[in-house]
């Protein structure tokens, strides 16, 4: 029968007791650690270890050197190392597999000289350097770690790392850590990266972190701190599968390896195929995906790698990605283009105003929707907001130039359907359009944002259309138009006050939003910005009044609305309260339900209780209703 020698420290001499228990003990000798180089391995003995992670990390390293089999009993206390190798909690079913000689070999997984049982750390990589994962975590933990993570982003720093594998391909990255780990154990990196880990297919893996901005680190976050495994790595996130990698970084970083520091970088990292058979429970062969076993794969070209963006995040993440001078070259032709003016976007523009102008007159939404759709002024918008921003002279007057042609046409367009039309009649949609307030401004300003975010990802570049209606350009301008053509300038002034809002709000937006995605720096841009805000705050002046003049309204109308009224003999209840601006004075319409024929002093009595309501003289405008 195979000799059995249980190796054991301080930490692991309390089991003995119980491992002493096991069946066949009495072929079993003990020795302490310390004695390990004393072993005849000439005899071929099977271990058996039971001892604290430095321990086991030594016996992987004597067993694969020697050619031994190999068996853990893990402490009460090494939970990663159980589920890392499928091992049984109670210490019997524990003894049982361990003290049997394992039949199929793993691989193992060197930094340096030393043994990595669970991850190698390079970094920073929060949470992947934890072992706890969220699904063994209670909910106030969770939270707590989610709220560690987080604040994690302020000390997050890029460096520069040279990869060089086995073949001497070499890849330059910009990344802030990095984890190399050779089996699943359920760790935060194994969650992550675990699809691409195989225990004896000759390869190991390496999962690198690097966000581009705290959105993407936060995005990154969502998907680890999941309790379950992950079927698609965030964008944050590369995989390197190989056989044996130097890993170069321009300066020294530590390396931890199994939690604790080991070295410093430049390390390098090889893979002993089937270096070790070691004793585990099934469920360990079960979880290894046998898909990607001995395929070398590496997904690294979505990760930032340009001297630029290394340059940018070597100091902190921005809260949006940056945008490398590559990605504005490619950027800068579609903008220059969409400013220019055009047969296309004239013919365009001119049929999105006949078909908003007349959805004005036949009070549509839906067809005025449509024309905003039509409507291609939004992108002279957005390319003017470009050229501002960078000081491009060219783009910005090309762009400027298509934006006052366009609404000429549009405020002529409209103008001449007027005249033609024997039309006079204000509609509640051209109504809607006479008092902008500053929530007009608002709207204004998040489509800024929004358009400008759109222009930047061709992946969302169709999202443009929901913008475009969001903000409504056309219509306004359209609404001018009517009132040039009926002679009604106060009307003109009003609608197109609305239109010059939306353009100041689109245009800073825009700016601002370009500036923080790092289409141009700082220094350069705040000029632009801070004439394009000053643009807004003296928009912003009317509208505040507009808006006051709102909330007053809508004040009013919460004050009277179902308001009830004791009369000398009857009682009214107010119902459907609307409030409109006449010479002067608020005229209040409402439904009055009573339950009797009212006086006329009981008339007065209901205009004096709504006034005393109200707070001020007004002009009530009642429709009697009758309780039969």
């Amino acid at each position: 029968m195979q000799q059995i020698v249980v190796v054991y420290d301080d930490a692991g001499e309390a089991l003995l007791e119980k491992l002493k228990t096991y069946d066949g003990a009495a072929q079993v000798r003990y020795v302490p650690v310390s004695e390990l180089y004393g072993i005849d391995v000439a005899e071929e003995p099977h271990l058996v270890g039971c001892g604290e992670t430095e321990t086991v990390r030594t016996l992987f390293a004597f067993a694969s050197e020697h050619n031994l089999s190999l068996g853990i009993v893990a402490l009460p206390s090494q939970e990663v190392l159980r589920r890392t190798f499928a091992l049984p909690e109670n210490i019997d079913d524990a003894a049982k597999i361990a003290m049997q000689p394992a039949g199929r070999a793993i691989d193992v997984l060197r930094c340096g000289n030393e043994t990595v049982l669970f991850e190698a750390v390079i970094g920073k990589v929060p949470p992947l350097d934890r072992y706890e994962t969220a699904a063994m975590q209670k909910v106030a933990k969770r939270a707590g770690l989610l709220l560690e993570t987080f604040r994690a982003v302020r000390t997050l720093r890029h460096r520069r790392y040279k990869l060089t594998d086995e073949s001497g391909k070499q890849v330059d990255v910009s990344a802030s850590g990095m984890v190399a780990l050779k089996y699943r154990n359920m760790t935060f990196a194994s969650k992550l990266a675990g699809r691409f880990v195989h225990a004896s297919d000759g390869l190991a893996t390496l999962a690198i972190l690097a966000p581009r901005s705290v959105v993407e680190y936060v995005g990154y976050l969502t998907r680890t701190l999941l309790p379950k495994e992950t079927t698609r790595l965030p964008v944050s996130v590369g995989v390197m599968r190989f056989s044996r990698l130097e890993v170069a970084c321009e300066e020294a970083m530590d390396v931890a390896i199994d939690g604790a520091v080991r070295m410093q970088t430049p390390v390098t990292f090889r893979v002993e195929k089937e270096a070790l058979r070691l004793s585990v429970g099934e469920a360990f062969w079960k979880r290894q995906n046998d898909a990607t076993a001995g395929k070398k794969s590496e997904k690294l070209a979505h990760l930032p790698r340009d001297e630029e963006s290394a340059n940018v995040l070597r100091k902190a993440l921005p809260l949006l990605t940056h945008a490398s001078q590559e990605a504005y070259a490619a950027l800068l032709p579609t903008l220059r283009e969409e400013a220019r003016l055009s047969s296309t976007f004239s013919v365009l523009l001119v049929l999105a105003t006949l078909i908003a102008a007349l959805g004005l007159f036949i009070n549509s939404a839906s067809v005025i929707i449509g024309a905003m759709l039509l409507a291609p002024l939004m992108q002279p918008i957005v390319s003017l907001s470009m050229g501002v921003l960078r000081m491009d002279g060219a783009l910005a007057r090309k762009a400027f130039g298509t934006v006052t042609v366009g609404v000429a046409m549009v405020l002529a367009a409209s103008a001449l359907l007027t005249w033609a039309l024997p039309l006079h009649h204000i509609t509640s949609e051209m109504q809607s359009r006479l008092s902008p307030t500053l929530l007009d401004l608002f709207v204004a300003l998040v489509s800024g944002a929004a358009a400008a975010y759109a222009k930047s990802n061709e992946k969302i570049a169709g999202s443009l259309a929901g913008v475009a209606i969001a903000v409504a350009l056309v219509p306004p301008i359209a609404v001018a138009g009517i009132g040039a053509g009926w002679g009604e300038w106060e009307m003109f002034t009003s609608a197109f006050l609305l239109f010059l809002t939306n353009l100041a709000g689109i245009v800073f937006a825009a700016a601002v939003t370009f500036t923080l995605l790092g289409y141009a720096p700082f220094h350069l841009a705040k000029k632009s910005v801070a004439g394009w805000l000053a643009v807004v705050v003296l928009v912003a002046f009317p509208l505040s009044k507009a808006f006051m003049t709102m909330t007053h309204r809508s004040e009013l109308v919460e004050s009277l609305e179902r308001s009830e009224f004791r009369l000398k003999e009857h009682t009214v209840k107010l119902e459907h309260v609307t409030v409109v601006p006449k010479e002067g004075v608020w005229q209040v319409r409402c439904d009055a339900i009573s339950d009797g024929v009212l006086s006329k002093e009981e008339k007065r009595q209901l205009k004096a209780a709504i006034e005393q309501r109200a707070g001020e003289k007004l002009e009530p405008v009642v429709t009697m209703r009758y309780k039969l």
